[in-house]
């Protein structure tokens, strides 16, 4: 790059803070610490605007955020990314060896350039060991989302577009009409920074398939491929009971027979025996030298098979309302979308069991399953607040963009 382009409302702000104040990390706090001046450069995120300027300046200002950030709120709250290694391995080195000296936070360089899916390396500790482009052939129904195929896959790009011909039907979202948009047959846009279109998407997928019309290939899929059995611990805090981390061996007394890497190794409820059990294939498992490390539906200590419990619903030791976050109320309000009348916090009702760890403290727990229906106002009939599935789909709609 032969110079850096900033935000321009940024840059005007910059400089007059400047005037004002000659440390560069007061002139930064009188900036973020000033909700109108905040406000200004960050509601046109996404919405251009941006301008030239010298490396000298801008240094100048990633130096001041970066310090004031860390000395206010912790070096682990500054994060980055830097180019893949297959682009430069100086580049890559320079930023990932930055943020680990401050103690900051590396994110994947996935995020940055939106050309692989940056769950799966997350997930599975694997760099994206996933079908290759050509396999596109072979779909019937292709969505790109938060790739822009023909810019950051021009290789693969004429996959995308020569799988129409056999009568694949494929879908570009994303807010722009950018290269991808052209080459579907339709164009979702929805407005920048809203997770409406995705948390439709997924609530119809868990009513329809895993509440209303249950499906046994899903249902055995996510009891043993997925996190959906195994149980949560809840805390309170602030008066509000929150989700917090996962309940593992290493919690309960004797840790259930294990002794390698119990704490990496989190626990579920077996329906056959209404025990809390291991299952084979937890991470715990991969690295004990056991050999356990299949992801099967077995008992890692007798290796019986399980049934991994998905819900507590029929069979819990009580109904609490647990607190989920909800970041388009007026408190975090944006002109970019419109905004609704709710707390920053939103109740749902989740079935619980009581689970008493080694320290004879006794804690709620909840499976991933029924935190997750909750966050995404399911109804399973537990009563409390709940979205119906009518006016919370109007309701996402709103949020898409398609104002009045």
């Amino acid at each position: 790059m032969k110079y850096p382009l900033i935000r321009s409302r940024l840059l005007r702000i910059w400089r007059e803070s400047k005037q004002k104040n000659a440390d560069p990390v007061d002139a930064w706090k009188s900036i973020v610490n000033d909700k109108e001046k905040s406000r200004e450069y960050k509601k046109v995120r996404g919405l251009g605007g941006m301008v030239r300027a010298d490396w000298e300046e801008v240094n100048e200002i990633i130096a001041a955020s970066n310090i004031y950030t860390a000395k206010t709120y912790g070096p682990d709250r500054v994060v980055g990314f830097s180019p893949i290694p297959a682009m430069s391995m100086v580049s890559y080195a320079a930023g990932s060896r930055y943020l680990s000296l401050i103690g900051g936070t590396c994110l994947s360089f996935y995020d940055w350039y939106c050309d692989l899916p940056p769950s799966s390396p997350q997930v599975w500790g694997e760099q994206t060991d996933v079908p290759e482009s050509a396999d596109w052939y072979n779909s019937s129904y292709i969505m790109a989302w938060g790739s822009n195929v023909p810019q950051t896959r021009t290789p693969d790009a004429h996959f995308f577009t020569e799988t129409r011909y056999s009568g694949t039907k494929t879908i570009a979202v994303t807010p722009d009409f950018s290269e991808v948009a052209k080459l579907s047959d339709e164009w979702m846009a929805p407005t920048q920074g809203t997770d409406a279109l995705a948390m439709t998407m997924g609530h119809v997928i868990l009513k329809e398939y895993h509440l209303d019309n249950k499906s046994d290939y899903f249902t055995s899929y996510i009891k043993q491929y997925t996190d959906m059995p195994f149980l949560v611990i809840l805390a309170e805090k602030n008066d509000i009971l929150s989700p917090t981390r996962t309940l593992r061996a290493s919690d309960i007394k004797n840790t259930l027979g294990e002794k390698d890497n119990t704490e990496w190794k989190p626990l579920l409820i077996d329906e056959n025996t209404n025990e809390i059990v291991i299952p084979t294939g937890t991470i715990g498992s991969r690295w004990d030298g056991s050999g356990k490390w299949n992801i099967e539906s077995k008992n890692v200590k007798s290796g019986e098979d399980i049934s991994p419990k998905t819900t507590l619903k029929n069979d819990n030791d009580g109904i609490v309302s647990v607190g989920f976050p909800y970041f388009n109320n007026k408190q975090h309000d944006q002109e970019i979308f419109t905004n609704t009348d709710h707390d920053a916090i939103l109740q749902r009702n989740v079935p619980i069991k009581k689970v008493t760890l080694a320290d004879g403290k006794e804690v709620k727990v909840a499976t991933v399953f029924d935190l997750m229906m909750a966050n995404y106002s399911v109804d399973q009939g537990l009563g409390g607040k709940c979205c119906q599935f009518f006016l919370m789909t109007m309701f996402l709609i709103r949020l898409l963009g398609m104002k009045k």
